[in-house]
C-alpha cells in the first residue's frame, strides 16, 4: 500500500468521522445504544459508588500532595475547585479535605497506601463493569486483573488531577518566570493565565481516553481527543458550571433540606458525572462498531 492509500485509510477511520454515518444517523444510533444499554440506570449506581470512592480518593489525593512539600497549597486547589462547583459542593469537598489530612487520615495512611488506593478504586471498577456493557464484552477479565487495573487508573487518574490543578495553581508564576526570562512583558503572562484552563481540560481528555481505552476489556486501537472523550469533559464541565449557576441563583437548598442539602448536591453532581462519562463511552463505541475493524476481547 503506498504513503497515500495509508493516508487516506487513516483518514477514513479517524473517530470525528463519525463512521461515515450523517450527523442525524450517528445521533439516532448513539441514542438506541444508550437506552438499549440503560446508561442512565447505570450512572445512578456509579454514582452510589462513587461516593463511596470520594473520600478515599480524596485521602490519596492529599498524600500525594504531601509528597510535593508546598505549604497551603491545599487551600489555593480548593479555590480554583470553588470556581466550576456549586458553593455547597466545594464547601462540603474543601472541609473533608480538611478533616483526612488531619491525624486520623495521617495514621491511615502510614498503615498503606495500597489499602487507601484499594478502596479508592471501588468506582473505577464500577466504571469497568458499566464500560464492558456498552462496548459490548461478553467476556469480561478475571477479578484480579480487573482489581489492579482498577488501581492503575485510579492513581492515573489522581496524578492528571493534581497535574492539572497544579497548572492552574502555579500558570500565572509560570507565565511570569517564562516571560521575564525570554523578554516576552506581560502580554505573555496574561495569554498564559487564559490558556492554562485549556490545558487543565485538555488533560481531563487525555485522562478520559485513557479510560475509554483501559478500562473495558476490549482492545481498540487508542484515540487521543476522541469525540466521546470531548463531549465527556466539555458535558461535565458545563453541567457543573450550570448547577453551580442555579443552586447559587435560584435554589436555597440548605433552606430546604438543612445540612444533607450540600449532599443532595453532590450525589446530583456525581450521577451527571457519571451520566457524562457513560455517554461519551457510547459515542466512541458507535464509532468503534462502525469503523471497519471491530475489536477483539482482551
Amino acid at each position: 500500500m503506498s504513503d497515500a492509500s495509508r493516508s487516506l485509510a487513516r483518514r477514513a477511520e479517524s473517530p470525528w468521522r463519525l463512521g461515515g454515518l450523517s450527523l442525524r444517523e450517528f445521533t439516532r444510533r448513539v441514542g438506541a445504544a444508550a437506552v438499549q444499554h440503560e446508561i442512565f440506570d447505570r450512572a445512578a449506581a456509579l454514582s452510589y459508588y462513587f461516593l463511596f470512592a470520594l473520600f478515599p480518593t480524596l485521602l490519596l489525593l492529599a498524600a500525594l500532595l504531601g509528597m510535593l512539600g508546598t505549604p497551603h497549597l491545599m487551600e489555593e486547589l480548593m479555590s480554583y475547585g470553588e470556581a466550576v462547583l456549586p458553593p455547597i459542593v466545594a464547601s462540603l469537598l474543601s472541609q473533608t479535605l480538611v478533616e483526612v489530612v488531619a491525624a486520623p487520615g495521617r495514621a491511615a495512611l502510614s498503615v498503606g497506601i495500597i489499602g487507601i488506593l484499594w478502596a479508592a478504586s471501588r468506582g473505577v471498577r464500577s466504571v469497568i463493569v458499566a464500560l464492558n456493557v456498552v462496548y459490548v464484552v461478553e467476556r469480561a477479565r478475571p477479578w484480579w486483573r480487573r482489581q489492579v487495573v482498577a488501581m492503575l487508573l485510579t492513581l492515573a487518574f489522581c496524578v492528571f488531577t493534581l497535574t492539572a490543578l497544579a497548572l492552574l495553581a502555579f500558570g500565572g508564576r509560570i507565565g511570569e518566570a517564562v516571560a521575564a526570562w525570554a523578554g516576552l512583558g506581560e502580554m505573555f503572562t496574561a495569554v498564559w493565565r487564559v490558556v492554562q484552563w485549556p490545558v487543565a481540560i485538555l488533560f481531563g481528555i487525555i485522562g478520559m481516553d485513557l479510560t475509554y481505552h483501559l478500562a473495558p476489556a476490549a482492545r481498540g486501537r487508542l484515540r487521543w481527543l476522541s469525540p466521546g472523550a470531548v463531549v465527556a469533559i466539555t458535558g461535565w464541565v458545563v453541567a457543573s458550571l450550570g448547577m453551580r449557576i442555579y443552586v447559587a441563583n435560584f435554589a436555597d437548598y440548605n433552606a430546604t433540606y438543612g445540612s444533607i442539602g450540600a449532599v443532595i448536591i453532590l450525589m446530583l453532581l456525581l450521577y451527571l458525572s457519571a451520566a457524562m462519562l457513560l455517554v461519551g463511552a457510547e459515542i466512541n463505541a458507535v464509532i468503534e462498531r462502525t469503523v471497519p475493524h471491530a475489536p477483539p476481547t482482551r
